[in-house]
């Protein structure tokens, strides 16, 4: 083998090892793709959209109402599969879902996201400080946080989700959307 088909070799080696090293630092750190395995989150996200997930934002700074955040669920729900839910109570705050809506502190949110009014009842509850209420957005049929008997504590987050990236034709950034009456 010549000189030059060696050193052709070993720089090839070498740019593709440090192109998976980069992958793997992303996908970690910064920002992920996942797929979407369930209809919780419809109609906002579709089964089976793929979402790119911003790994690193929370290390900056806090969840607000409205993020939709992919997380591992709490010890108590039998999963290992991470979830993507849309935050609604915040800590110290007073969630309440009664008449086809979601209150806080009294006041009612405004959501068009959710295709339909919930059909059930829950609360008053008090987020309780590095915990989080989080919701999904096909609410009446969304394992969440109204069923799980736990809170999302702030250290099981994984992430910000902020765009659908697949299929194409569904492309679109997530906003939050999430106000008051």
């Amino acid at each position: 083998m010549s000189k030059e088909t060696k050193e052709f070799i070993k720089d090839t080696i070498s740019v593709i090892i440090i192109a998976f090293i980069l992958a793997a630092i992303l996908r970690n750190y910064v920002i992920e793709g996942r797929e979407i395995p369930t209809g919780s989150m419809l109609p906002t996200v579709q089964l089976k959209d793929r979402v790119w997930v911003n790994r690193f934002i929370y290390r900056f700074k806090e969840p607000v109402r409205g993020d939709i955040v992919m997380f591992q669920p709490p010890e108590t729900v039998q999963s290992t599969t991470p979830y993507l839910k849309r935050v609604i109570g915040l800590p110290g705050e007073t969630v309440e879902m009664k008449d086809g809506k979601v209150y806080i502190n009294g006041r009612a949110l405004q959501e068009p996201y959710v295709a339909e009014p919930l059909e059930y009842d829950y609360g008053p509850v008090v987020v309780p400080e590095g915990a989080l209420l989080v919701l999904g957005d096909n609410r009446n049929n969304s394992y969440d946080s109204h069923e799980w008997n736990a809170w999302l504590t702030k250290d099981r987050l994984m992430g910000k989700a902020i765009a659908i990236y697949w299929p194409f034709d569904h492309f679109r950034l997530l906003p939050r959307e999430v106000s008051f009456q």
